[in-house]
């Protein structure tokens, strides 16, 4: 004779499976208030991370509020900071705060960049140490900052993003390219310095990514260059390179350094 299965056993199977990859990590994002750094945040907390973020200028105060909402409503602890990652002495006092508030830090993802595309010709000093300022010695002030309490604790996962761009360079974008080919060679050096310690080191190179940013990319016969160039014919999303975060902050990758993965959806074959 069968036995009807009861509807609330499937359900506690269905719950059951259902796992949090990060439950009560603590998990720093720079430049968190729009585009890939909140779709980073949003992922990470989804899965019980609790997340300290930054955003740099007071037109994103309103846009880095929501978020931190959003993130409390998901069940963790969450909190903003107006801070500068380009800045070294706005990170050191950043890190400070956020071990003084979570008691430690187990992820870092080097998030905050910008751009000033134009050609080399016309590129000014300016732009080139601006660009470089913000997208590489940002990556150094923090990642200086977290590994004291990683390597106290032999522990942590530092993520820091760079580009496509990084890996095959881009007409236009001489400053954006060469600040994000220096965050790999820095991911992989620092990966060799804390392997013993345990703490990881990794990098991810988005492609062309759906953000309010990149919008421009979508309009007319420019995006339909774009996608013939991406072997699988769309653009990415914020969330998916924050699914790519995931795993380098979690255990899953817990074998994986001195890496960069290329969310780029086969951009760099």
């Amino acid at each position: 004779m069968l036995f009807p299965v009861r509807p609330f056993l499937v359900t506690f199977a269905h719950q059951s499976i259902i796992m949090k990859l990060l439950e009560n990590k603590v998990a720093i994002v720079t430049g968190a208030a729009r585009g890939i750094g909140e779709g980073i945040a949003l992922k990470l907390a989804e899965h019980g991370a609790h997340i300290a973020f930054t955003y740099v200028s007071d037109s994103s105060a309103e846009k880095a509020a929501a978020l931190e909402s959003r993130l409390t409503a998901l069940g963790v602890q969450a909190k903003a900071w107006k801070s500068n990652a380009g800045d070294f002495a706005q990170c050191e006092q950043f890190v400070n705060e956020v071990v003084g508030k979570f008691g430690t830090v187990d992820i870092c993802v080097n998030n905050a960049g910008i751009s000033k595309d134009n050609l080399l010709l016309r590129l000014t000093p300016d732009q080139w140490d601006e660009v470089m300022n913000v997208n590489l010695k940002s990556v150094f002030n923090m990642t200086k900052q977290v590994i004291r309490p990683m390597m106290k604790a032999r522990k942590g996962s530092i993520i820091n993003m760079s580009s496509i761009v990084g890996i095959r360079g881009n007409a236009g974008q001489a400053s954006y390219a060469a600040s994000k080919a220096g965050i790999i060679g820095l991911t992989r050096s620092v990966a060799m310095e804390l392997g013993s310690r345990n703490v990881r080191c990794n990098a991810i190179a988005p492609g062309f990514i759906e953000t309010d940013m990149t919008h421009y990319l979508k309009e007319g016969e420019a995006a339909k260059t774009f996608l013939e160039k991406i072997p699988l014919g769309r653009f990415g999303s914020a969330e998916e390179v924050g699914n790519t975060t995931l795993f380098l902050a979690s255990d899953l990758s817990s074998y994986i350094t001195g890496q960069v993965i290329s969310t780029c959806g086969g951009l760099n074959i």
